[in-house]
């Protein structure tokens, strides 16, 4: 019995999120550089052809992941309360976010520093310049409602702050005290001292380390 379309349209948007997923794993394991389509279709379990028919080269595929990380961050036009109800959540969702995303952010670092692969990020960016511009004016706006003399470089070190914070959580998932750095951040802007931990885990203040 021939299979309806609805049930065609399922199938391949299942084989494109699988491939998605094996890309990712690919790129956090061996690296954007290193990796090879070879390597996704292995670990996809899926034909090569299949792979190009979605993603005809590497950089789409890191084009569409980066796109998708990009409207993460949109998420935060979605926020509602007061001005420092929607700053207490752009810091406790911008770390959950990291924690929970972080081979993607590894990738998205990656491809940002990298100079062969800036471009690709570069262009993604572009592609999202409107939303992303909507999340700086609603950032800029709490700032603005808070009466920050200059919202628009405090929309940037917040962002400037919490891509750093994002970075190190990266690179030291295992030391990287993200409660204590909460709770810091909330202090650094007078927010109200938050009334639970994130449900992440979060070790006490040491040194950071590699491990």
């Amino acid at each position: 019995m021939p299979r309806s379309a609805n049930t065609n349209l399922e199938l391949r948007e299942k084989s494109r999120e699988r491939i998605l997923a094996a890309a990712l794993e690919v790129f956090a394991t061996k690296g954007y550089e290193a990796a090879s389509i070879s390597d996704v279709t292995e670990r996809a379990g899926v034909s090569r052809g299949l792979v190009t028919y979605y993603f005809p080269g590497k950089t789409k595929l890191a084009a569409e992941l980066l796109d998708r990380w990009l409207d993460g961050i949109a998420g935060l036009l979605e926020l509602t309360g007061t001005a420092d109800e929607r700053l207490a959540g752009i810091i406790d969702g911008s770390l959950l976010a990291a924690a929970s995303t972080l081979p993607i952010q590894r990738l998205a670092i990656s491809l940002m520093m990298q100079p062969g692969t800036h471009p690709v990020f570069a262009e993604v960016e572009a592609a999202k310049s409107a939303r992303l511009s909507q999340v700086e004016d609603v950032i800029r706006a709490i700032f603005t409602a808070r009466g920050a003399p200059d919202p628009a470089v405090e929309e940037m070190l917040l962002r400037a702050t919490l891509e750093g914070v994002t970075v190190k959580m990266a690179i030291y998932p295992e030391t990287f005290p993200v409660e204590s750095v909460r709770r810091r951040l909330y202090a650094g802007y007078d927010l109200p001292e938050p009334l639970a931990s994130l449900p992440i885990t979060s070790p006490p203040v040491t040194r950071l380390r590699a491990k």
